[in-house]
């Protein structure tokens, strides 16, 4: 089981990983989009969700306290979700899809990351392949 997870934690993590690697090389554009969508201090917002994003992916990959690295990820997916993907002001159906795809996408990768915080949590330091146990005790 042990490398089973391992897999699906590098399987996983590289998705965020690749994101955020977006994020901390192409500020200035990405900047432009955010502030397109009204987000303030977007280059800050996008340099900060960068490092939110390395650290959250990091941790998951390495197994280093990867019950907080799926909290980080949570808490960068679901205010990108309500800030970067609001189908619901969109008046352009193909628009209006593509965002509500993108927002479902983001909250679904949310709840992952919450079962992943709850699967860190309780199986604790049996989980194996990890260079920490969790951080947080809800077993």
């Amino acid at each position: 089981m042990d490398v089973l997870v391992l897999i699906g934690r590098i399987l996983f993590a590289l998705l965020f990983l690749t994101s955020a690697f977006g994020h901390l090389t192409g500020t200035k554009a990405m900047a432009g989009y955010a502030a397109a969508k009204g987000l303030p201090a977007p280059a800050a917002a996008v340099a900060g969700s960068g490092v939110l994003l390395l650290a959250g992916a990091l941790s998951v990959l390495l197994g280093a306290w990867a019950d907080l690295g799926a909290l980080l990820l949570a808490v960068f997916l679901v205010p990108a979700a309500l800030t970067m993907h609001r189908f619901w002001q969109e008046a352009e159906p193909m628009t209006r899809q593509q965002e509500m795809t993108h927002f479902q996408k983001d909250i679904a990768l949310a709840g992952a990351c919450l079962m992943l915080l709850a699967f860190f949590s309780y199986v604790g330091h049996d989980l194996g392949l990890t260079l920490t146990g969790p951080l947080f005790d809800i077993g």
